[in-house]
C-alpha cells in the first residue's frame, strides 16, 4: 500500500475521548490533509513542531488544511502534550508501540543493543549518542543554530511576550533585542524555547514517556491533496531534523499546489494494448 492507503486504514486511540477511531475521519471535505507522524510526545521534535503549528494556525485554516497527528505514547501522554502545547486533542492520536512508524518505514534511529542492557536502557544510550550527532545528521548544527540565531528565520518571541524557562528567570521578548536586534531569530531565542520544552518534559517524564524503548524513533510529515495524492513528504533523519527547512518548518505550505490533471480526450489510448 502507498502512504495514503496506510494512513487511511489506520485506527488509533484519539486523545480527546479515548476512542479508537480512523486517523483520517473528518478530513473528507478539506482541500488538503496534513498528517504528522511524531516521535515520542516528549521529544524535542514533537514539542517544537506543535509550537510552529500553533504559530501558523491561521494559515492552515485559510488554506482549508485538515490536520492530524500521531505520537508515540499513551492517552495520558497525549493529554499532557495538548495541555502544554495547545494542540487540539481531537486531532491527536497515540501509538504506544510505534507500529505506524514501522509500517511507514520511518527511521528508527540508532539501534545499538549492547549486552546487559534492557530495551529502555539501550534506547537511552542510543539517544545520547544521537544527541552527539552520531547517526543523527544535522543535529549538532541545529543545536548551534538555536544559540547563535538565524537571520533567515522569523522572530520567535514577541516583544511583550514573557517566557518562563526554568532555571532562567522570566524573560520578555525585548530582552533578546539586547543580543541581536529584532525581526529575526535572535541568538539564544530558540535555545530558550527548547529549554522551556525540556523543563516541561523532565517535570512530567513518566507521563510523556511511558515506555523508553522508542526514544530514538523518528517521525515524518505528509501532505495530501483532496484526492489523496501525496504532495509533500519529509522523513526525519535525526533529532531536531523534523523539517527540510528548520528556519521555517512549515514553509512547504506556501508551495503552490500542482495543477489538476486535465481530463483525457475521448478516443485517446492510454497505451495499453
Amino acid at each position: 500500500m502507498n502512504t495514503y492507503a496506510i494512513l487511511a486504514h489506520t485506527q488509533r486511540q484519539r486523545v480527546s475521548d479515548g476512542e479508537t477511531a480512523p486517523l483520517l475521519a473528518g478530513c473528507e471535505r478539506a482541500a488538503q490533509t496534513l498528517v504528522l507522524v511524531w516521535p515520542q510526545l516528549g521529544d524535542f521534535d514533537s514539542m517544537e513542531y506543535a509550537w510552529w503549528l500553533q504559530r501558523e494556525a491561521e494559515t492552515l485554516g485559510q488554506q482549508n488544511i485538515a490536520l492530524r497527528a500521531v505520537g508515540i505514547g499513551d492517552r495520558a501522554s497525549g493529554q499532557q502534550f495538548c495541555d502544554y502545547t495547545g494542540f487540539a486533542p481531537e486531532h491527536l492520536f497515540v501509538d504506544e508501540t510505534a507500529a505506524l512508524h514501522q509500517e511507514l518505514g520511518l527511521y528508527q534511529g540508532l539501534t545499538l543493543n549492547p549486552p546487559g542492557l534492557n530495551p529502555g536502557q539501550a534506547a537511552w544510550l542510543n539517544l545520547m549518542l544521537m544527541c552527539a550527532g552520531i547517526a543523527s545528521p544535522g543535529t549538532l548544527r541545529e543545536v548551534l543554530r538555536g544559540y547563535t540565531g538565524d537571520r533567515r528565520a522569523p522572530q520567535l518571541i514577541g516583544d511583550d511576550e514573557v517566557v518562563k524557562a526554568g532555571p532562567l528567570p522570566p524573560l520578555t521578548g525585548k530582552a533578546f533585542n539586547l543580543v541581536g536586534g529584532s525581526g529575526f531569530q535572535r541568538p539564544i531565542e530558540l535555545a530558550t524555547l527548547r529549554l522551556r520544552n525540556m523543563t516541561e518534559v523532565l517535570s512530567h517524564w513518566r507521563t510523556y514517556v511511558p515506555n523508553a524503548a522508542y526514544l530514538t524513533q523518528r517521525g515524518g510529515t505528509f501532505l495530501f491533496d483532496g484526492d489523496g495524492q501525496l504532495r509533500y513528504e519529509h522523513r526525519d533523519r535525526g533529532i531536531l531534523g523534523f523539517a527540510a527547512t528548520m528556519a521555517n518548518p512549515l514553509a512547504f505550505l506556501a508551495q503552490p499546489a500542482p495543477p489538476p490533471t486535465p481530463p483525457r480526450a475521448a478516443g485517446v489510448s492510454d497505451g495499453v494494448a
